[in-house]
């Protein structure tokens, strides 16, 4: 089914990539996913704003969900 995305040190980017992952499973379109995960991260993030946050949603989900990649990515300096 899913992969396991525990490998990824940042708990924003863990669940930005793990809920986008779980919305396209359950048949959610890209873009309302997309969305959902920018207002995740904005939840985790406040003082970010929505062009960072899309950027940045969508550079994790590049990476992670795309490429398959369990890599460091660029990316907020939270744990």
């Amino acid at each position: 089914m899913g992969r396991d995305f525990s490998h990824i040190a940042r708990r924003c980017e863990r669940a930005v990539v793990t809920a986008y992952r779980e919305l396209r499973e359950t048949g959610s379109a890209d873009m309302p996913a997309f969305t959902a995960c920018t207002t995740l991260y904005r939840i985790h993030h406040p003082e970010s704003s929505l062009e960072e946050a899309r950027r940045l949603v969508s550079e994790w989900i590049d990476h992670h969900v795309v490429r398959g990649a369990q890599t460091p990515t660029e990316g907020c300096d939270c744990d």
